[in-house]
């Protein structure tokens, strides 16, 4: 087990569950008027708040990693597809970063310099705020009749052979 071994399915399931509902939105072929809808106490529309969690995900990866990500402060206005292959390249500088030994009290600099943190608050922010912000699109969707995509950690877990199910002879008998 390496040093940093304990981020890889929290990472890996953050990268994960955006791009599934990326593409779950993109397959659904919402409308123009469905993707700006918003609801009580979201960021913005669906395709609005996917933009908003991808640059955010890749100015907090830039920062910690020390890698320039060209998208976060582009102009261009993103469809499905190129959130697609954002998310893809912050997943891949995501991978690239966790083999390297993190130094979680490394002090970034934050706030136009108004303020201090450390690395290891970064990674939490990362996989907090893209959990925040993904539940708000889902919520759209369910607003809208749509049953969003499962996107917990289990369905990770599940898709990634993370989680199994054992054989009956296997199991540990249930403590009195």
């Amino acid at each position: 087990m390496g040093l940093n071994d304990v981020l890889y399915d929290p990472i890996r399931h953050n990268n994960w569950a955006t791009k599934s509902l990326i593409k779950f939105c993109r397959d659904r072929k919402l409308t123009a008027e469905q993707l700006e809808i918003t609801g009580v106490g979201t960021y913005g529309g669906i395709l609005a708040t996917l933009d908003h969690i991808v640059r955010c995900d890749g100015g907090y990866l830039r920062r910690i990693a020390d890698s320039p990500l060209d998208y976060v402060d582009s102009e261009e206005t993103p469809d499905f597809d190129t959130l697609e292959r954002w998310n893809d390249e912050a997943g891949a500088l995501w991978e690239e970063f966790l083999t390297k030994p993190i130094d979680v009290e490394r002090v970034i600099i934050v706030d136009n310099n108004t303020r201090a943190t450390r690395v290891g608050i970064f990674i939490a922010q990362a996989i907090n705020h893209a959990n925040h912000h993904r539940e708000q699109v889902c919520a759209i969707l369910t607003g809208l009749g749509i049953q969003p995509p499962d996107i917990q950690a289990w369905e990770y877990a599940w898709t990634h052979r993370r989680i199994w199910d054992l054989p009956e002879a296997n199991r540990p008998t249930p403590a009195n």
